[in-house]
């Protein structure tokens, strides 16, 4: 049996595994990775959130994806889909999110990656939208946002974000019509 939920020309989407933690936790205590977020991580919220993201996998039979390349199974970070809950008009809503190390940027991965997770959102657990939010200073992921054929919905305040700069947030959507 393949260790792979999902694959798409270049990556691997898997669970996250006991080795993929000390790069990860890399990855998001990184001020350049994390530029879009509130602060970086520490090891211990880097530990818990893999944990929370397998968990959700085991709950749900989707997830944000430990994504690998398969040339050579190096563990670059996320991509996948997520329940998410709080305190806007459009939830409980399905997201579709990505983060990956900076060595990853700029090589389609992100792009390739969320169109394997719309594909295995729509075709195999059967969901009839999915949203995508980011601050509105984001502008590389709201390009792989519009390359996806995401369509923008609308701006809001983000309520886990109140007071902070980055707490102003676009919302885009797709759904199984216009996919």
């Amino acid at each position: 049996m393949s260790k792979y939920i999902l694959t798409s020309e270049r990556l691997g989407f898997r669970k996250f595994q006991p080795a993929d933690l000390p790069i990860f936790a890399a990855m998001n205590a990184s001020k350049e990775v994390m530029e879009f977020f509130p602060n970086p991580l520490t090891t211990e919220e880097s530990d818990g959130l893999a944990n929370r993201i397998n968990t959700h996998f085991d709950k749900h039979q989707y997830t944000y994806f430990a994504v690998e390349k398969l040339d050579n199974q190096e563990f670059i970070g996320f991509i996948g889909l997520a329940l998410q809950e709080y305190d806007v008009p459009f939830s409980p809503f399905t997201d579709i999110g990505w983060r990956l190390k900076s060595s990853a940027w700029g090589q389609g991965f992100a792009t390739e990656g969320a169109t394997a997770c719309l594909e295995y959102g729509f075709e195999t657990i059967g969901l009839k939208e999915i949203y995508s939010v980011a601050t509105m200073t984001n502008i590389n992921s709201e390009k792989v946002m519009k390359k996806i054929g995401m369509q923008k919905v609308e701006e809001f305040n983000h309520p886990k974000m109140q007071g902070h700069a980055l707490e102003r947030c676009m919302l885009y959507k797709i759904d199984l019509q216009s996919f």
